[in-house]
């Protein structure tokens, strides 16, 4: 992308269709052109795929300086802290749920997650490995709870609360990926 004078990357997108979008209809993996599913949990669990997939779409194509570039000074956050962030979390929520002492963070100290994001390949492939390794853990935990009124853990959480914490969580998330990734390369959309 063709940078102007003081290192502003000029907007672009990569659809042709809806120009505000990320990809073209035809093209976006998160565009099932179907119904949407049917029931509270089934919604839900939905949702959370779709922005998981977001924030995937987010970092695609980005070499590691890139996604640990903090594009909002003083603002320690790069996406390639929100990766971390996110699989910290996940491991967060399934300590209120499962019995027994919680896992230890995954990046030690608070804001280890966006502070250790460093330009390293293999730190990034870490991040994304531990990211998919906590979804995995923390769906499974909650698949023992199908009763989104169901109460869990020591706090009593509901089943409902977790899951649209974690829809919540993404959701915020994906719009700083949104503001971070623009500002990186210039590509915007949804």
């Amino acid at each position: 992308m063709m940078r102007t004078m003081n290192d502003i990357p000029e907007r672009w997108s990569g659809a042709h269709v809806y120009p505000d979008m990320w990809a073209d209809p035809d093209e976006d993996p998160r565009n099932s052109g179907g119904p949407s599913p049917d029931g509270e949990l089934a919604t839900l669990q939905d949702y959370l795929a779709d922005y998981r997939l977001t924030l995937r779409m987010k970092c695609e194509g980005l070499d590691a300086e890139q996604l640990a570039r903090r594009s909002v000074p003083p603002s320690t956050m790069s996406l390639l802290g929100l990766v971390r962030h996110l699989a910290e979390v996940e491991r967060d929520w399934r300590n209120w749920i499962v019995p027994g002492d919680p896992a230890p963070a995954l990046y030690g100290k608070p804001d280890g997650d966006f502070d250790g994001a460093a330009a390293d390949q293999a730190l990034v492939e870490g991040a994304f490995a531990d990211l998919v390794r906590e979804q995995a853990a923390t769906d499974a935990a909650l698949a023992a709870h199908p009763d989104p009124g169901a109460r869990v853990g020591r706090h009593g959480s509901s089943v409902r609360e977790l899951w649209i914490h974690r829809v919540e969580e993404y959701a915020r998330h994906c719009g700083h990926a949104d503001l971070l990734r623009e500002r990186i390369d210039g590509r915007v959309g949804q």
